[in-house]
């Protein structure tokens, strides 16, 4: 399952998972990506609670990022120590901007 909260302020647009971003979930989070992101050139993801990322999950991040990257920029917040070993194992690090 996953909760995808949206807070929308001028042109930014914050997005926090919570749960689990994988096969069945990532069509939700693709599906915001491709609607809401008319317009902005902020968007952060912030994964405080987000507790389980899979390939499926980073497709639609790197779909985000290339969104962005004509438009803004994108920065991924709080993501814990296992979903950055992910990022790390992927290469994503290399690719995604994590703080």
């Amino acid at each position: 399952m996953l909760n995808i909260t949206k807070e929308k302020n001028g042109n930014d647009l914050t997005l926090a998972l919570e749960g689990r971003l994988d096969t069945t979930t990532a069509p939700e989070l693709e599906n915001v990506v491709k609607n809401e992101l008319g317009g902005v050139t902020s968007l952060v993801v912030d994964m405080t609670k987000l507790e389980y990322i899979s390939s499926a999950g980073l497709r639609v991040l790197l779909s985000g990022q290339k969104v962005m990257n004509s438009q803004g920029d994108m920065v991924i917040k709080n993501a814990s120590d296992d979903i950055m070993e992910i990022f790390d194992v992927t290469g994503f690090t290399d690719i995604l901007n994590i703080e």
